[in-house]
């Protein structure tokens, strides 16, 4: 059994977001295929690591993006623990990583979440251009490199000249390997706790709301998206908003609760809600990279409405009827698409639990790994 660390730099357990719970999951299934011991800050709650070690090394501020020790420290653990494979996620400990790989020889894999550069320059950040070339950088010195999306793999083999051969795709996951049968009972859940009628559709959307691309997100459903359906007069729905953070100025969206909005808040089981929903909403036009809550929605049995841009990374044509991307800002395409396939559902092809489910995720990208000859340590 290969012996794996990786290297989460920030809280994930428990996860309130995609990205954490992308984390989270790839950890807990791939430990069950490797030994896998996972470096990180304390915040995290130890008890939710499941079939792995967590070794909380890393400090809880931001000086620990430049922590020099950490250079000796998990140097020493490699070679003490006889780790051959070393998973770092997100090109940010870059530094770092060539640093422990020339004392120690081991296999070192960059996991990508997005193209970095590409996400902040997105979202407006003035240090975007700093973060492509330190980027671009870690990839060409990398062993080998994870993409969570085909788009962002094709970025770095066209654009940036990245050998193909240590590029793996590695999907956002799900963990039910067929068409769930409790979606009627999820259903009737929600609509006894919110009073919602048999007759109205369920629309959903969830996500953390601090992040500004669902924030967003959520303004466009408010201003845009909901104004269209309202003067649809033969369409009864219900809108529920799930997610932490939202600012206080939205004032819990009370504004909106004579106008079909229901704000629930977080919600920890939001699996449910998703199984609930006839429709998920997706109007999301930045921020790069997966929409993990989407691919979910759609292994729930949920038909998901979205932009091209929101719907960016997933295998459409293992979809069937289950997603509709229509061009970003087209808010009329959108409200018709919505209420069309409220009414028009079909089951979840079996092909896509076959490609997204965890377990034949993390077979596939052990199977894909490029083998590296062992490298001498440049030093002892």
């Amino acid at each position: 059994m290969k012996k794996v660390l990786a290297i989460a730099p920030y809280p994930y357990l428990p996860y309130f977001s995609g990205g954490q719970k992308f984390i989270a999951q790839f950890f807990e299934w791939l430990g069950k295929e490797v030994d896998l011991s996972v470096i990180s800050v304390a915040a995290n709650d130890s008890s939710l690591a499941k079939n792995y070690r967590l070794i909380p090394l890393l400090k809880g501020s931001f000086s620990r993006y430049y922590d020099r020790s950490l250079t000796r420290s998990i140097t020493e653990l490699v070679k003490k623990e006889g780790i051959d494979t070393v998973i770092w996620e997100h090109p940010y400990y870059a530094w770092l990583a060539y640093r422990v790989r020339k004392r120690t020889g081991v296999q070192t894999i960059i996991h990508t979440h997005n193209i970095e550069y590409q996400r902040f320059r997105s979202t407006g950040r003035w240090w975007w251009p700093l973060l492509k070339t330190y980027e671009k950088k870690a990839f060409k010195k990398a062993d080998a490199l994870f993409f969570i999306t085909p788009e962002d793999r094709n970025f770095a083999i066209n654009e940036w000249k990245i050998q193909k051969e240590k590029c793996l795709d590695l999907p956002f996951g799900i963990e039910i390997k067929n068409y769930p049968e409790d979606k009627p009972g999820c259903a009737q859940s929600v609509r006894h706790k919110y009073g919602i009628n048999a007759e109205e559709k369920i629309l959903l959307f969830s996500g953390l709301l601090n992040y500004k691309p669902n924030l967003d997100a959520l303004k466009i459903i408010l201003d845009k998206i909901n104004p269209l359906l309202l003067a649809a007069p033969s369409f009864r729905y219900k809108i529920i908003i799930c997610g932490k953070g939202l600012p206080g100025e939205f004032n819990s969206l009370k504004q909106y609760a004579d106008k079909n909005i229901i704000y629930a808040g977080f919600i920890a089981d939001i699996e449910t809600y998703t199984k609930a929903a006839d429709i998920f909403l997706n109007p999301v036009i930045a921020g790069g990279g997966i929409k993990t809550k989407m691919v979910e929605a759609i292994a729930y049995g949920t038909t998901v409405i979205s932009t091209e841009s929101g719907a960016t990374g997933i295998a459409k044509e293992i979809c069937g009827d289950k997603l509709t991307s229509l061009p970003d800002n087209n808010w009329d395409g959108f409200s018709k698409a919505v209420i069309k396939y409220s009414i028009r559902q079909s089951p979840t092809p079996q092909a896509y639990y076959d490609h997204y489910y965890w377990g034949n995720v993390i077979k596939n990208m052990l199977l894909d790994l490029p083998h590296h000859p062992a490298r001498q340590p440049e030093n002892n």
